[in-house]
């Protein structure tokens, strides 16, 4: 006996866990991503393996990267805002911030995807490179949108004693190094990186950045429950 989709629809689903975004569970996955891209550039600074293992981490990094974009982008609300100007609408800075994060993510899972398998230089270019350079001019875009978003919410960039102060900063730094990096693994006609130091540096400094960015966004941090009370008060 089949069911009309309209009983599938009345009925509410089951919870589960992994599929209800939460600022907690957004801030994890991006911990556990960043963590991963540290490893994988640690192996290549240190010596630590070889570039398989290296790309393995950011690979498996990329995808806790990219849920954390979706739940980022799911709990960043409505894409406008209605405004008493024309055309009436607005895209909100929450939003579009979320959105090239998000966006972002998917590229650096195209290019560490691709990165497993490539075998000529021209893929490295095309498949490695290209998605790496797109997803971290995303991130800056991101990055710009999140302080856009900060100003509007509360009319300041300058909020030392707020947690959302330091992350929008330091998410921006990591943006920065994620870009420093990708100038750094420009692949050049030979297939090799124009300076792999750079590119490892910088993807190890932006990963830290963004894992103590989610670390101190966590809504169970001290600082974060009390800044809450008192915001409701």
């Amino acid at each position: 006996m089949t069911q009309s989709s309209s009983q599938f629809s009345a009925a509410t689903p089951r919870s589960i866990p992994f599929l209800v975004p939460t600022l907690s569970r957004q801030s994890v996955l991006f911990m556990i991503g960043s963590a991963l891209f540290v490893l994988g550039s640690a192996i290549n600074i240190w010596h630590l393996g070889n570039a398989a293992a290296s790309n393995l981490a950011c690979f498996i990094g990329a995808i806790f990267f990219t849920a954390a974009g979706l739940y980022q982008l799911v709990l960043s609300g409505d894409a406008v805002v209605r405004v008493d100007y024309a055309p009436g609408k607005m895209f909100r800075a929450e939003w579009v911030a979320a959105a090239t994060q998000s966006f972002g993510t998917i590229m650096f899972n195209i290019s560490t995807s691709a990165a497993l398998q490539a075998k000529s230089v021209d893929a490295e270019k095309h498949l490695v490179w290209n998605p790496d350079a797109g997803g971290s001019v995303a991130f800056l875009i991101s990055a710009v949108f999140v302080y856009v978003a900060y100003y509007r919410s509360r009319g300041t960039l300058w909020e030392p004693r707020r947690s959302g102060f330091w992350a929008a900063h330091i998410n921006m730094i990591g943006c920065l190094a994620f870009a420093v990096s990708a100038v750094g693994s420009f692949v050049l006609n030979n297939g090799a990186s124009k300076d792999s130091d750079l590119a490892n540096w910088g993807t190890l400094i932006g990963a830290v950045c963004f894992f103590l960015a989610s670390m101190i966004s966590l809504p169970a941090l001290g600082w974060n429950r009390r800044t809450a009370a008192a915001d409701a008060r």
